[in-house]
């Protein structure tokens, strides 16, 4: 774990090597309680502030608990999306440093939803409202374990080929059971709605490797962090439904 906290998250965590981390992979979605955790307490502000305060400062929060890397993923692959060209062109725009209106327009996508979401759990309920952003955050790493587990890196240099091929053989099937089943425990206050949203998990994974191998020939650390993201807006948006 303290691998995947310096890796994936900011806290003052001494560094450890990306083959540790990888090592370590199997466990992401429970890097989503350290990001989600704290945040979600923010959410409880809404008892004292208005709920879309709350909501935007518990979703910057989990950002910055990131250190704000996934959300780099949204905004390069919303500006290589827009490109026209063949998967090695679109591959160069990720890798660009400059910010298109592509991926402006991928943030606005990505996260409007999920800070109306969120305000609109906290107004009908702050405490499941916390709960539902832990579940956010576990969701989306479980989405981006999932790609790992079963995607293959469009480039041999890619920070995501050690994850892939430390989750190959039979670390694939424990690996895949901790990513389904860990959302589940902060779901359940929305009762069958919320066991239901849960499934975007798998799908948005799977979306992930679709786009991810029709656009840029395989995954990448930009296309798995923008998936979990919109794992993350996908489920609060169907934890709306509870509201």
């Amino acid at each position: 774990m303290r691998a995947l906290l310096s890796f994936f998250t900011v806290y003052p965590v001494p560094g450890a090597s990306l083959k540790d981390a990888a090592r370590a992979s199997h466990l992401l979605p429970l890097i989503g309680l350290f990001t989600g955790v704290p945040a979600a307490l923010l959410l409880l502000l809404a008892f004292v502030m208005p709920p879309s305060v709350a909501a935007v400062l518990a979703l910057g929060g989990v950002l910055l608990a990131a250190g704000f890397h996934h959300a780099d993923g949204v905004l390069d692959v919303g500006d290589a999306l827009m490109v026209h060209g063949d998967p090695a062109r679109r591959r160069a725009v990720l890798k660009d440093a400059r910010v298109g209106i592509g991926g402006l327009g991928a943030l606005f996508l990505v996260y409007a939803p999920a800070v109306a979401a969120l305000a609109a759990l906290a107004e009908a309920s702050p405490p499941r409202a916390a709960a539902a952003l832990i579940a956010g955050e576990v969701a989306s790493r479980s989405a981006m374990l999932l790609m790992m587990a079963f995607g293959r890196p469009a480039e041999t240099t890619s920070s995501s080929m050690p994850f892939v091929e430390a989750l190959a053989g039979p670390r694939t099937t424990p690996a895949v059971v901790l990513a389904l089943l860990a959302p589940l425990p902060f779901v359940l206050p929305a009762g069958s709605v919320g066991i239901l949203a849960v499934t975007c998990v798998p799908l948005t994974a799977a979306l992930g490797l679709y786009v991810s191998g029709r656009a840029f020939g395989g995954i990448g650390g930009d296309p798995i962090g923008a998936t979990g993201e919109l794992t993350r807006t996908i489920l609060l948006v169907a934890l709306c439904a509870t509201a």
